[in-house]
């Protein structure tokens, strides 16, 4: 089974987030910093705000911050975000080929279906998982284990494709085959990147007409 991640992985939303990061911090006067950014990029949305509001000690309510995100990036998903290089090719073939395929993201379940139904890849996933649903962060090893219990799967059975350096490492300590997926989101954690998978991809074309694994 093939398990993907969606944001910086197959989707090009990184940049979403940055600029949200950047707005809603600039309207309090406030710039995100590199240790704000690596801890809120790919953190579910609670866990996000929480960590916002106690880093820069703001009055806003997490409930608030957000809503206030939401209102920020609902936009990009729906209309501007596009699919990575050489990812739609790399599903359909993987769909001709009967290949089962899922997603764990830590999206925010609403802007993820909003993605997935506009470029028209939604069916080709069996299962859509959410981190935030099931309250868990996809940098520790236990949320890959939940995931796995989700889709009645053994770690073996299953490759993971992700941009994010914790993610990967979280992925192989479950025991799962990792690819890693550049992303210029983490361009400067390439070599991490690399180190916890076990092949690192700059983009889906490389797979596009290769074998799955």
């Amino acid at each position: 089974m093939l398990l993907f991640d969606l944001d910086g992985t197959l989707l090009d939303s990184n940049g979403i987030w940055v600029q949200v990061d950047l707005d809603f911090l600039a309207r309090r006067g406030r710039v995100p910093t590199q240790e704000y950014t690596d801890f809120v990029s790919h953190a579910i949305f609670p866990t996000a705000a929480a960590f916002t509001r106690e880093y820069y000690g703001l009055a806003d309510s997490e409930e608030a911050i957000m809503a206030e995100w939401m209102d920020l990036a609902r936009e990009a998903y729906a209309h501007r975000a596009p699919l990575k290089e050489g990812v739609l090719p790399y599903l359909q073939r993987q769909a001709a080929a009967g290949e089962e395929m899922a997603l764990f993201t830590a999206s925010v379940p609403q802007f993820c279906r909003l993605a997935l139904e506009r470029h028209g890849i939604a069916g080709y996933f069996s299962h859509l998982l959410f981190a935030q649903e099931m309250g868990v962060e996809k940098r520790r090893p236990e949320a890959f284990r939940l995931a796995l219990t989700a889709l009645g799967r053994e770690a073996a059975e299953c490759t993971f494709f992700d941009d994010a350096p914790r993610n990967c490492a979280a992925a192989r300590q479950a025991g799962l085959t990792v690819v890693g997926v550049y992303d210029p989101f983490y361009d400067h954690a390439q070599e991490e990147v690399r180190a916890a998978s076990h092949r690192y991809i700059r983009s889906f074309a490389q797979l596009a007409e290769a074998a799955p694994h």
